[in-house]
C-alpha cells in the first residue's frame, strides 16, 4: 500500500498508571501486583506459555498482567484497535489461584494459565456485562457461566475479558459496518487500520491477531468466525453445530449458531476445541455429538497429513478477486506437492439456499432472543424483541448509523410452528447437506472441500456499510458442518485465508489437512498497524 506509516509499539514501558485510565465498558482489575518482568507475548503459543510456567520463567499473574498492559498499549492507546470492550476485574485473582494450583502440582487441564478473550455475546459469571454490543444490555450481568465459560475454567483458562462484535452478531440492520456496536464503537483491523476486521466476531479476530490474548472465542451463524479470521490473518474453527454447546450465548439461529476457537496457530485452536467440546443437556443439538467428539484434537495434527487426501477445489466460490484466485491456485499446487489430489468441482448455487436460511434465521432469532430476554433479571429495560425495537427508537446511539430492519422483519414472524418456517428449514438443510456437501463429496470421493475464505479487507465505511465482494462460508454454515480457515498469504499488507470444510463431525480430518498446510507454508505474520495517509 502506498503512503503508509507504521505505529511503533513500546510495550515494555507501559505503566500500571496507564491501565487505571482504561476506557472499557467495565472496571479494570482491582487487584494489582508489582510490574514484574516483561514477557514477550507477541505470537506466543499455548505450548510456549505452558512450558514457561513449568520452567518457572514466568507466572500466570505475570502473563496476565502483561496481556493487560498490551491491551492498554495497543487497544486503548497506540493503534487504538477498540477490540476489547471489558477486562475482567477478577483476572489477576484467578491468575494467582492458578499459580498456587500449579505450585501444588494440581494443573486443571490443557489451558491452565492461558488467557482467553470471549466475544461479548457469551455469558460469564464474572463482573462483566454480556451485551451483544447493544446499549439495552449494558447493565445485563449473567448469573451463571455459559457452557463455553464453564469449560474454559475447567480447563484452567483465565477469562481475560470480553471482545467487541458487530451488534447482535450482525443480525440487526439492512446494512452495517462489521465490528461496530452501540456499546463498543468500531473495531479496527490491526494490519491496516482503516480496513475492516469483518464480523461479527470482529474484536476476537483483531485481538488474536494483535496478541492481546493467547486465544479468543468467536461465534458464527454464517461467516462470523471465518471472515474475521481471514481479515485478521488467523486460524478459526467453525465446529459442527452441536459439538460445542450454545447455552448461555445470545442466539441468532438454533439451527446454525456455534461457538468456536480463534487462534494464531492450528495447534492452539485444536487444543481449545478439545476443551470446549461436550454434551450439554441444556442444548439439545449436542446430543448428536455422542461418539463424535474428542477431548483432545492434537493427535490429529500431522505434518504429513496431506498425503493421499482428495480435496475438492470449489471453483464456483472463486472469481471475485484475481489476486485471491492466484493465491488459491498456489495453495492447490502446494497441496498437490504434498501428496494430495486436488479436484476442481462445482457446488450448488447458494442463492436459493441462502434465501431459505434467511427466513429460518428470522423465525429462530425472534424465538431465541425472546427466550434469552425472559431469562434475564430486572436490570434489563426490555423483556422481548418488540421492546428492544421500541428502545432503539428512543436511544441516541443505536440508530445513529444503521437501521434495525432485520429486528423488525423478525418481529413480524410467527412461531416455530409456522408452515413457512418448517418448509424453509427442510429445504435449506436438504440443499446444503443431502444435495450439497454430502452429494458433492460422495460423487468425487473427497475427504474435504476447499475455497478461499474471502476477499481482502475493505475500508471501513459507516455511511455505506460493508463492501463484501465474495466469501465461501455459506454452504458449511447453513449445513451446520465444520470449517477450518488458515492463513493463505497476503494481498499487499492484507491477509487472506483458505477454508477447508466437509461433512458433519469431520473436525479431525479438517484439522489434519489445515495443520499440514499451515506447517508447510507458514503464511501467518503479525500485523504492522499501518496507517494510510
Amino acid at each position: 500500500m502506498k503512503h503508509t506509516r507504521i505505529i511503533p509499539l513500546l510495550l515494555a514501558f507501559v505503566s500500571l498508571a496507564a491501565l487505571n485510565g482504561c476506557k472499557c465498558a467495565c472496571t479494570t482489575p482491582t487487584a494489582r501486583t508489582a510490574p514484574g518482568p516483561v514477557v514477550d507475548l507477541q505470537e506466543i503459543t499455548v505450548k510456549q506459555l505452558r512450558q514457561g510456567y513449568l520452567e518457572g520463567r514466568f507466572t500466570v499473574v505475570e502473563v496476565v498482567q502483561n496481556y493487560l498492559n498490551r491491551i492498554e498499549a495497543i487497544d486503548r492507546n497506540g493503534p487504538a484497535l477498540n477490540a476489547v470492550v471489558a477486562v475482567n476485574p477478577d483476572a489477576l485473582k484467578t491468575a494467582a489461584e492458578l499459580d498456587a494450583e500449579l505450585m501444588a502440582g494440581r494443573p486443571r487441564g490443557p489451558l491452565h494459565g492461558i488467557p482467553v478473550l470471549l466475544k461479548d455475546n457469551i455469558d460469564t459469571a464474572d463482573p462483566m456485562p454480556t451485551t451483544a454490543g447493544a446499549t439495552v444490555l449494558r447493565a445485563s450481568y449473567a448469573r451463571t457461566d455459559s457452557w463455553v465459560a464453564k469449560k474454559l475454567r475447567e480447563a484452567g483458562a483465565v477469562i481475560l475479558g470480553k471482545t467487541n462484535l458487530s451488534e447482535w452478531a450482525n443480525f440487526r440492520a439492512s446494512y452495517s459496518s462489521s465490528g461496530w456496536s452501540g456499546v463498543g464503537g468500531q473495531t479496527r483491523n490491526p494490519y491496516v487500520l482503516d480496513r475492516n476486521p469483518c464480523g461479527s466476531s470482529s474484536g476476537s479476530g483483531a485481538a488474536v491477531a494483535a496478541s492481546l490474548c493467547a486465544l479468543a472465542i468467536g461465534t458464527e451463524t454464517n461467516g462470523s468466525i471465518v471472515c474475521p479470521a481471514t481479515n485478521n490473518g488467523i486460524v478459526g474453527i467453525k465446529p459442527t453445530v452441536g459439538l460445542v454447546s450454545r447455552s448461555g450465548i445470545i442466539p441468532i439461529s438454533f439451527t446454525q449458531d456455534t461457538a468456536g476457537p480463534m487462534a494464531r496457530t492450528v495447534e492452539d485452536a485444536a487444543v481449545c476445541l478439545g476443551a470446549l467440546a461436550g454434551i450439554d443437556p441444556a442444548d439439545a443439538k449436542t446430543a448428536a455429538a455422542q461418539g463424535h467428539l474428542h477431548a483432545d484434537y492434537t493427535p490429529f495434527l500431522r505434518a504429513d497429513g496431506l498425503k493421499g487426501k482428495r480435496i475438492g477445489l470449489m471453483k464456483n466460490l472463486m472469481g471475485y478477486h484475481y489476486r485471491v484466485d492466484d493465491l488459491t491456485e498456489q495453495a492447490a499446487i502446494f497441496l498437490r506437492g504434498q501428496g494430495a489430489e486436488v479436484i476442481e468441482v462445482e457446488g450448488p448455487r447458494e442463492g436459493p439456499i441462502e434465501n431459505d436460511s434467511f427466513q429460518v434465521m428470522l423465525y429462530e432469532f425472534k424465538d431465541g432472543l425472546n427466550r434469552y430476554f425472559a431469562g434475564l433479571d430486572g436490570a434489563t429495560p426490555v423483556r422481548d424483541l418488540a421492546g428492544l425495537i421500541e428502545f432503539n427508537k428512543k436511544d441516541p446511539v443505536e440508530l445513529r448509523w444503521f437501521d434495525q430492519k432485520l429486528l423488525e422483519q423478525a418481529q413480524e414472524k410467527g412461531g416455530l410452528d409456522a408452515a413457512e418456517y418448517r418448509k424453509a428449514l427442510e429445504a435449506m438443510l436438504k440443499a446444503a447437506r443431502d444435495e450439497g456437501i454430502d452429494k458433492l463429496m460422495d460423487e468425487h470421493r473427497l475427504d474435504a472441500l476447499m475455497a478461499p475464505t474471502g476477499a481482502p479487507a475493505w475500508k471501513t465505511d459507516r455511511i455505506d456499510g460493508d463492501h463484501f465482494t465474495g466469501s465461501s462460508s455459506s454452504l458449511a454454515a447453513i449445513a451446520g458442518y465444520p470449517s477450518v480457515t488458515v492463513p493463505m498469504g497476503f494481498v499487499e499488507e492484507l491477509p487472506v485465508n483458505v477454508s477447508f470444510f466437509g461433512r458433519a463431525w469431520s473436525e479431525p480430518l479438517l484439522l489434519e489437512i489445515a495443520y499440514a498446510y499451515e506447517q508447510g507454508t507458514r503464511h501467518r505474520r503479525p500485523p504492522k498497524y499501518i496507517v494510510t495517509d
